[in-house]
């Protein structure tokens, strides 16, 4: 697993590989444009050279791209879901550019419509973005469940996918708060296990492609997104601790999105991901330990 951060990209792109470097992140997370405006930020192949250049020997292993807020290619406005498309396409071109693991998108909301056809739409318009870039991967993002935001469900997501023609470019991107909110139970190893199991079963492990690290002020199955501190929310430690040590999640990159740097993780944040890591670990090691020799007293005492 690649632990890291959310960071910015002020005063120029290829600044975010300094702020991460800073931060001691193995991976991390930019905005491509300001996040609440329309109007994309005119990056050249100068940035993008710039950022790859940066990016060598920074320590750095994978960096994510989170599409803006202002998105919802599912809407039944058709300026908006233009807006959408233009938007996307743009976020696919900048990560093809400077090399990111893909592009993290909320798949939009129904608001008091049709879900069936949001997702229609949705699939409708990421199609359209993909067909107009080239190689760049989108990693559709689960959500807490409030209103009519879609992917609330592995079910929706697993919909969301059939509606993009199963292109092999989309992915999933779990996030550990929206998971919790929207009602599943992944506080403790076994029912992480069990999640994952109907994930792999509605969906597929393989389109696991991201996670977002986030503890939940909120309490299970609340459909509120609404992020703690890490380890000092409704997850805790150990539900934080338990996700990132997951070992179907190794080798991903796994971002936290909240912290004490003026709510965006901070170097203290990201150290502190890294310690529930390794004790959480250590702790399921203990465990397979202790269940291992169990077993075998249980088949010698069965002899």
């Amino acid at each position: 697993m690649l632990v890291g951060a959310h960071v910015s990209t002020a005063g120029g792109l290829d600044r975010a590989v300094a702020r991460g470097a800073e931060r001691g992140a193995q991976a991390i997370q930019i905005f491509n444009q300001s996040p609440r405006m329309w109007r994309p930020t005119a990056y050249g192949e100068e940035d993008f050279a710039a950022f790859r250049a940066a990016l060598q020997g920074s320590g750095i292993g994978a960096v994510l791209i989170h599409a803006v807020y202002l998105l919802n290619c599912a809407s039944e406005d058709r300026e908006i879901r233009a807006r959408s498309r233009a938007s996307l396409i743009q976020s696919l071109r900048v990560a093809e550019g400077i090399g990111a693991a893909g592009v993290v998108l909320h798949p939009g909301s129904a608001k008091t419509g049709d879900v069936p056809k949001a997702i229609r739409r949705a699939g409708r318009v990421i199609g359209e973005a993909l067909a107009q870039t080239e190689s760049a991967e989108l990693h559709l993002e689960d959500t807490a469940g409030a209103g009519g935001t879609l992917g609330r469900s592995f079910q929706e997501l697993a919909a969301l996918m059939e509606a993009c023609d199963g292109d092999s470019r989309v992915g999933i991107c779990l996030d550990s708060c929206h998971l919790y909110a929207s009602g599943y139970d992944i506080k403790e190893p076994d029912g992480l296990s069990a999640v994952l199991d109907e994930f792999d079963r509605v969906v597929s492990c393989e389109r696991l492609r991201s996670l977002h690290v986030n503890d939940s002020l909120t309490p299970l199955g609340s459909n509120r997104d609404r992020h703690a501190l890490l380890g000092e929310g409704e997850l805790g430690e150990r539900g934080c601790g338990t996700f990132l040590s997951e070992p179907r999640f190794e080798g991903l990159p796994c971002v936290l999105e909240t912290g004490r740097d003026g709510g965006a993780p901070s170097a203290q944040d990201v150290r502190r991901a890294m310690e529930l890591r390794r004790r959480a670990r250590a702790a399921r090691r203990r465990r397979g330990a202790r269940r291992g020799g169990a077993r075998r007293g249980g088949a010698r005492r069965g002899q």
